[in-house]
């Protein structure tokens, strides 16, 4: 079984059919279902986060599946491993669903994922109601009809006038279905994203039409408003019905298997009224149950299902209504819903932003709060987790949020690392990164037969970048790095002492540390506050990362 849904703009009734479909599975076990759209598999896109390495769009295909209410993604096996029943390349269908169905637990999909995807879908089916909104609308009395025999059709109407061109308004120059005359006040029910879509174009109608609005300032402005434009829509998708397609749709009623059984059950029911065959009334009681039959029996997947437009003819056709009795209805309406919800606020929207992004539920707090708890040490975190990522011609991996993804980072490690690169070390040390402690974790037990020509290339080296340090700590250069020992001065220490400090120890062959992080934070936040809150290198950086900056306080106060 399958089915296919036109959603348009509407990407909630994408993730209410995710529902529904988790749903069915839970309720009946034996189902195996999934789900696609015109961007392929959208739940790997929605939890693209948390997908493992190997997952991407080349090998995706039939992998992913609903099965008991859980969300399954059917693995590949490692190099390392060889299991019988897992396809390195993309299974088929029918293989797909056999190992789901022998092998359940094995292919659930991991805990951030399935969250990923239940956070779309979480508040239904409460979410139903609060989808949809409720308007008073002037709409002809046809219509009105129409709509309550089949209210799905406003979704067409929407769209066809939503999507009209030119050429679909030559047919509402002059209206031959829907006269303006008929016109009765009636409440429709759309959804948020049919009357946004409604409510925010603006349309100017054909004088020729007959549909004329009342000024601005009249209370019912908006009802005849709403009217105007749904009846342009229906209007369009009744002309673009063809009359030689409705007739072979009804040539096709006569010849359908279940036509002599419908017309031999009216006939019992005396649907007919005791008329005689082949009369004119007869002819129109029978008119009346193919368009009926038509409309109720066929199914759509049949080759002659019917559109819109011919939706709508057949049950005018086939529904007779009162004109008077609907305006009676009209005179006794419910309130119609509030539409506040389409002026968003800028904390509605950042709210919403926020909801869409996935971020941590968290309480409230003030903005002193926030200050005093924040930890600087994020910022050089972050950044050191980004330059130790390896990029790939794919672009460069920005970490995860240091919470979920601890930075760990071995200083001995790292530089024993570079010692059997470069060879034995020797007791020299580089000003800017070596101390003491550094140097005899550095003691290599390798010998080689040019150790001591490496020995001495590094020494020079070494050599060469300490008389540079020495040459560069008094210059405009050296004085724009922080070092650790100014690091450790009192706040109230000013430029002069610096200067002073640095002029007094020209002499000296110490050459301080420079403190990376204090002067990495330093120029993050100078650059931050240089975006006066607007979009920047700095904020963009760090937001990648997860990492949030309080407000300037020195500017607020």
């Amino acid at each position: 079984m399958y089915g296919m849904t036109k959603f348009g703009d509407n990407i909630e009734d994408e993730w209410f059919i995710v529902y529904v479909i988790k749903q069915i599975t839970n309720a009946f076990p034996e189902l195996v279902a999934r789900i696609e759209d015109n961007d392929g598999e959208f739940l790997l896109i929605e939890a693209a986060d948390f997908l493992p390495k190997w997952l991407d769009p080349d090998n995706s295909a039939n992998r992913v599946f609903f099965h008991r209410g859980e969300l399954c993604i059917i693995p590949v096996p490692r190099k390392s491993e060889r299991i019988p029943w897992l396809p390195t390349t993309p299974p088929a269908i029918q293989q797909a669903l056999d190992i789901i169905s022998a092998h359940p637990e094995a292919v659930l999909a991991s805990e951030p994922i399935k969250t990923a995807v239940d956070r779309r879908i979480r508040g239904y089916p409460e979410k139903i109601e609060a989808s949809l909104h409720r308007a008073h609308c002037f709409l002809p009395a046809g219509i009105v009809a129409v709509l309550k025999q089949q209210p799905r059709l406003v979704s067409a109407a929407v769209q066809a006038f939503y999507l009209r061109d030119p050429i679909d308004l030559r047919a509402c120059r002059v209206f031959k279905t829907f006269l303006p005359e008929t016109r009765i006040m009636t409440s429709v029910t759309f959804t948020k994203c049919l009357y946004a879509q409604l409510v925010q174009q603006k349309f100017v109608p054909d004088r020729r039409s007959g549909y004329e609005l009342p000024p601005p300032s009249h209370p019912q402005y908006r009802a005849h408003e709403l009217g105007m434009k749904l009846a342009h829509g229906f209007e369009i998708l009744c002309s673009k019905c063809s009359p030689h397609l409705s007739d072979s749709r009804k040539s096709f009623v006569t010849i359908s298997p279940l036509w002599a059984s419908f017309l031999e059950s009216l006939k019992k029911n005396d649907y007919f009224k005791g008329l005689i065959e082949g009369s004119a009334q007869y002819q129109e009681r029978l008119e009346m149950a193919k368009n009926y039959f038509q409309l109720s029996i066929l199914r759509p997947e049949s080759s002659v299902a019917m559109s819109p437009g011919e939706e709508i003819l057949t049950v005018l056709q086939t529904v007779p209504f009162d004109v008077k009795e609907l305006k009676k209805e009209g005179d006794d309406l419910l309130p119609e819903d509030d539409d506040q919800w389409l002026n968003l606020s800028p904390d509605q929207l950042d709210q919403l932003l926020q909801d869409t992004a996935g971020r941590k539920e968290s309480q409230p707090v003030s903005r002193q709060e926030e200050e005093q708890n924040y930890d600087v040490a994020q910022v050089s975190d972050s950044m050191k987790a980004f330059i130790s990522k390896v990029s790939t011609h794919k672009g460069a991996e920005l970490p995860r949020d240091p919470s979920e993804a601890p930075i760990t980072f071995d200083a001995d490690s790292f530089l024993n690392y570079f010692d059997k690169i470069l060879g034995t070390k020797s007791q020299e040390s580089d000003s800017d990164d070596l101390d003491e402690d550094d140097l005899e974790c550095l003691d290599s037990d390798d010998e080689t037969q040019d150790s001591e020509s490496l020995k001495g290339a590094l020494g020079s080296l070494k050599s060469y970048m300490a008389q540079m340090d020495h040459e560069l700590v008094h210059t405009c250069m050296g004085k724009s790095f922080s070092t650790r020992k100014q690091a450790k001065d009192p706040p109230s220490q000013t430029e002069n002492d610096n200067s002073d400090e640095e002029d007094s120890g020209a002499g000296d062959c110490v050459v301080e540390t420079v403190d990376v992080d204090l002067n990495l934070v330093s120029n993050i936040l100078e650059s931050y506050s240089s975006q006066a809150g607007l979009a920047g290198p700095a904020s963009n950086l760090l937001h990648s990362m997860g990492v949030r900056l309080p407000d300037n306080a020195d500017h607020i106060h």
